[in-house]
């Protein structure tokens, strides 16, 4: 009875095994009737928005001082892009900023020993000043213009900091999608030529993925990022993305 229950659970395993088998060897030669093709979207594109930025400090041991100062800077740096052209609604100052300073003083003791003391250094108040475009190709020339132009003001006692300008796009969502549809359409050409090429017929799409969105500036040979890549510093830019489509063949 024994012989036979052992019989009985053996010839089980070995249909199950079969059966796994089988259905192993069927997945393999599926996932063989397939093919997998990267279809590439670019666009070359202009910049239609600008950012650009800097500021200017003053230093005093009183505070108010220093306040009165930085106000008074600022009419003669108002003045100065009046003076280039601009209105008054075209550029905007940012809120005061205080913050001590200290400066570190160098002593030796009694005991020959080195001591580092800091010591209280006035009062820096700091203010920013922003220009920004949008859509606005006249307005955007005049910035990128006068960008270059602020070490006139150390004629007036004042450095202004110059921040790099930023160029970025109104209209992203747009471009993705378009860039999407293009790397789609050349991903199905490409799959749709090597098949047909192979004396074969294209089935059914199986699967499709993104890749990752890149910005980069034209002309730029930065390799592409896991992350991505949003590029700030050029007007003229360059989007791309790719799209991965798994089809069936017949």
């Amino acid at each position: 009875m024994n012989k036979i229950s052992s019989s009985i659970i053996i010839g089980v395993a070995i249909i199950i095994t079969a059966w796994i088998l089988g259905k192993s060897f069927q997945n393999r030669n599926k996932n063989l009737d397939s093919i997998t093709v990267i279809g590439l979207g670019t666009k070359d594109f202009v910049s239609d928005e600008i950012l650009w930025s800097g500021s200017f400090t003053t230093t005093s041991f009183d505070i108010k001082t220093a306040y009165n100062k930085i106000v008074s800077d600022q009419k003669i740096v108002s003045d100065f892009f009046l003076g280039k052209g601009f209105k008054s609604n075209e550029f905007s100052f940012g809120a005061v900023n205080f913050q001590k300073k200290f400066r570190e003083v160098r002593s030796e003791g009694i005991d020959n020993q080195t001591r580092y003391e800091q010591l209280f250094d006035g009062y820096q108040a700091t203010q920013t000043i922003s220009f920004s475009a949008k859509k606005n190709s006249d307005l955007m020339q005049r910035i990128e213009s006068v960008s270059s132009k602020t070490s006139e003001l150390v004629n007036s006692g004042i450095e202004l900091s110059s921040n790099t300008i930023q160029y970025t796009f109104s209209d992203l969502p747009s471009l993705k999608q378009s860039l999407i549809e293009k790397a789609t359409k050349d991903a199905n050409e490409r799959a749709t030529k090597i098949v047909k090429t192979a004396d074969g017929d294209l089935g059914k799409l199986k699967r499709a993925s993104m890749g990752v969105f890149q910005i980069t500036g034209q002309g730029s040979t930065e390799d592409d990022s896991y992350g991505g890549i949003n590029d700030t510093y050029s007007k003229n830019k360059t989007a791309r993305i790719t799209v991965r489509l798994e089809y069936e063949l017949d």
